[in-house]
């Protein structure tokens, strides 16, 4: 017995100590890792295609993952990056810190086509006014009856300093009423019950009743039809047309997971990523799906024009149309 100890114990120096997995670090936002959201699906896909896990940093919403990428700058934790926009992904790569994502763009899938090599889609959406039709059976059906409307009827927005869909509206407004932005914006201020830092606070606030309207997207409703069966919220049709939501990820070129990194932007066009984002992002996927849309999605709002500025345009004006906003609404 001491002998087979000894043998044992002259082995240990020559036995490899099994290889630690890889871990891939992902800021997102909040409702994305949610229990009930893309995230858990799709991070059990990634991991049976390598030996590795994802750690998800999940941050209030895409603004707010710009903002931490500001904060921390070369000093980063992430590897990837999941959850900004087309309305931010100028002032996103001006920080310097992403690299070439180096996967086809011809197989992303979004309207207008895909060229930009740093940031990929995972998926899009036209924003618009969410509304319950049994306490708004005659809903707005433009952006300046919305305007201009019954002051006792309130919508909940999201803030634009910290929220992609909080900053969607705002284009909205500038790319419809221009200069007169500040002046809409005045006339609506009745309207607004509160302006919630993200989207998940926002449409909380609505599904608890405490307004009849929330800013969201024209996807919404089929959540509540397929998955509680409540067909009472509706999305508005605008006659002026909806402003379009894209959302990218990137990948950090300083990352020490840069391969692994690069393996997931691929991972994100294929179908066991994009299967899971209509029925768990409730948006329209980017990219390769295996099954079909559910059914509420033949019904949804098809908007007749699409409003979108390009990544420059926003970059240019951001800061200003923000300021311009605070004035308008809080003065």
């Amino acid at each position: 017995m001491k002998k087979l100890i000894f043998s044992l114990a002259a082995l240990l120096p020559f036995i490899a100590p099994a290889a630690a997995k890889e871990t891939l670090t992902i800021y997102t936002y909040e409702s994305f890792t949610a229990e009930w959201g893309p995230g858990p699906k799709i991070k059990a896909a990634f991991e049976k295609t390598c030996d590795c896990d994802i750690n998800w940093v999940a941050l209030g919403d895409g603004v707010a993952v710009l903002n931490r990428l500001k904060l921390e700058g070369k000093d980063t934790k992430a590897d990837v990056v999941l959850g900004l926009d087309t309305n931010i992904t100028d002032e996103a790569r001006a920080l310097g810190l992403f690299g070439k994502h180096g996967v086809d763009v011809a197989r992303a899938k979004v309207p207008g086509g895909w060229t930009d090599e740093e940031f990929l889609p995972f998926d899009y959406g036209h924003f618009a006014v969410i509304y319950d039709s049994e306490k708004i059976p005659n809903p707005p059906k433009s952006l300046d009856e919305l305007v201009n409307g019954d002051p006792a009827q309130k919508i909940i927005l999201e803030d634009p300093r910290t929220s992609t869909p909080g900053l969607g509206f705002l284009l909205w407004m500038k790319s419809i009423y221009g200069d007169k932005a500040d002046a809409a914006w005045k006339k609506l201020r009745p309207r607004i019950l509160t302006t919630a830092p993200g989207w998940s606070e926002a449409y909380a606030l609505f599904t608890k009743g405490e307004a009849p309207m929330v800013f969201s997207y024209v996807t919404s409703p089929a959540y509540h039809i397929e998955v509680e069966k409540v067909t009472k919220y509706k999305a508005a049709e605008f006659s002026e047309g909806h402003y379009l939501q894209i959302e990218v990820a990137g990948l950090i070129e300083a990352s020490k997971e840069h391969a692994l990194a690069q393996k997931f932007l691929d991972f994100m066009l294929t179908a066991d990523f994009q299967n899971e984002i209509p029925t768990n992002n409730w948006m329209m996927p980017a990219g390769e799906t295996s099954v079909a849309l559910p059914a509420a999605f033949n019904d949804l709002v098809k908007p007749a024009k699409t409003l979108l500025y390009s990544p420059a345009e926003v970059n240019k004006n951001r800061r200003a149309w923000i300021e311009e906003w605070q004035k308008a609404v809080n003065e």
